[in-house]
């Protein structure tokens, strides 16, 4: 893989619709998701939970990020968001998590995705 962020030869199942603008494996956005990696000195784990708040679903977006490390992060990313609306859901969301369901806090990206039946049990 080249060290030119723009899009070459790789195929659509190769990585994942939200990063339709970098050369990005499923595998190494993953990395870059859970802290472990940092591509072209900028894209870090703070681009990567931005760009899945951003551009994925929720179900998505939760299951990627986690519970928890989306009500911790979330001050952070929050000025990163575009569209003042969509930050004012996120903010009733991260203040749901934290004062309605604090046993969700323990789910976080760098453990593991979430499974699909935590995300159903938590409606």
């Amino acid at each position: 893989m080249s060290d030119n962020p723009s899009v070459s030869g790789q195929t659509e199942t190769d990585r994942y619709p939200w990063v339709w603008d970098y050369e990005l494996t499923r595998q190494e956005f993953d990395d870059i998701l859970a802290g472990n990696s940092v591509k072209w000195d900028r894209l870090d784990r703070d681009w990567a939970a931005i760009r899945l708040i951003e551009y994925a679903g929720y179900r998505e977006m939760i299951r990627r990020i986690g519970y928890g490390d989306f009500a911790r992060e979330w001050p952070r990313w929050r000025s990163r968001v575009r569209g003042e609306r969509f930050r004012a859901s996120l903010d009733f969301l991260a203040d749901w998590i934290q004062t309605k369901h604090p046993e969700l806090m323990i789910y976080g990206s760098r453990q593991s995705v979430l499974p699909q039946s935590t995300l159903s049990a938590a409606r």
